[in-house]
């Protein structure tokens, strides 16, 4: 019978990826979500049967164990940007992968693959920081072979990055940008897929690898990469951080008034915290290179996916031409 993966968070941005790579090595995908009529569409990914969604809730030792019950590896994909509801830092990004790893090893589970973030660190000021650093040493203590992926800022089709700022082109003349000078190592969401996949498939060692791309960039010098894709001219303009913590802090505060009813995905505090330290792999640390695959450039894929924002869309570079044609 085919070997069976379970992957917790797997209908997310970085999980369907790992799915459908799992799924293609011939591996049974078990994906196991809070919400799983609302990733149906992960089956498509392998034959009838071979890929299902499952309900589960990290914060429940029965339900975690009952949907890694027979696997032979586990993944952890499940992580938050912006505390929201339920979804607060602690549970989801520091408890979650330690009940994980814990059941995984009760149950003799092989391989244990956790994807966590560049800047995990217990110690960090920012509570989104400090909790991936919490939930890696939950995972280590319990499974301390366990594979560990910390990605850099992490882009494809359905990133909420590249295609949150080219969405904001079609009605803004200006772009604001806290931490303009921040540096970023941008990875292509399914290189991470092919680490994950290789960590399942026993092809790395255990251990932590930090993963980013070839480029190595600003905040600022990734917008105007964007605007130059989607042809657009708009200003960039850097927040300052006083501004910032104060826009910040009252957004903070109508959804603490709101009791959640507005939900602050625009800017947090804890955002700011982060902007503030680069997102880029140490210098000393394992990475793409240690696991042999070569991470691909953002020109090689950002076209694909941002044409759309273009004025014309699809229709932009013949229109480009037919002027070019007429100039001529």
């Amino acid at each position: 019978m085919s070997k069976l993966v379970t992957i917790y968070g797997g209908s997310g941005f970085v999980g369907r990826y790992i799915a459908r790579r799992m799924a293609k090595a011939g591996w049974r995908v078990r994906v196991a979500v809070r919400r799983p009529n609302e990733a149906i569409f992960v089956r498509p990914y392998g034959v009838v049967g071979q890929v299902e969604p499952i309900l589960c809730n990290i914060r429940d030792d029965a339900s975690v164990q009952a949907a890694m019950m027979g696997a032979d590896a586990v993944v952890n994909c499940v992580g938050i940007l912006v505390e929201s509801g339920k979804n607060r830092f602690d549970p989801v990004q520091a408890e979650g992968p330690a009940r994980i790893a814990r059941l995984a090893a009760e149950n003799g589970v092989a391989r244990m693959v956790h994807i966590s973030a560049i800047g995990a660190d217990m110690n960090a000021e920012s509570d989104y920081a400090s909790t991936k650093g919490e939930g890696e040493a939950g995972v280590l203590k319990h499974t301390p072979d366990a594979v560990i992926l910390r990605p850099s800022i992490v882009f494809g089709p359905e990133d909420d990055f590249f295609n949150r700022f080219a969405g904001m082109t079609r009605i803004s003349p200006f772009l604001p940008v806290v931490g303009g000078d921040t540096m970023f190592q941008p990875v292509y969401v399914d290189d991470v897929a092919k680490a994950a996949e290789f960590a399942v498939l026993g092809k790395v060692e255990g251990g932590i690898y930090e993963l980013g791309g070839p480029e190595t960039e600003s905040f600022r010098d990734l917008m105007h990469r964007m605007l130059k894709i989607i042809h657009r001219r708009r200003l960039v303009l850097n927040v300052p951080r006083l501004v910032a913590r104060v826009m910040a802090w009252t957004l903070d505060l109508i959804q603490t008034i709101t009791l959640g009813l507005f939900s602050n995905s625009i800017l947090t505090r804890d955002q700011i915290k982060n902007l503030s330290k680069d997102n880029v792999v140490a210098e000393d640390a394992k990475g793409f290179a240690d696991m042999g695959i070569t991470p691909l450039a953002m020109a090689a894929i950002l076209p694909d996916y941002l044409w759309r924002f273009r004025p014309s869309g699809q229709y932009d570079a013949i229109k480009e031409s037919a002027q070019n044609l007429r100039n001529g």
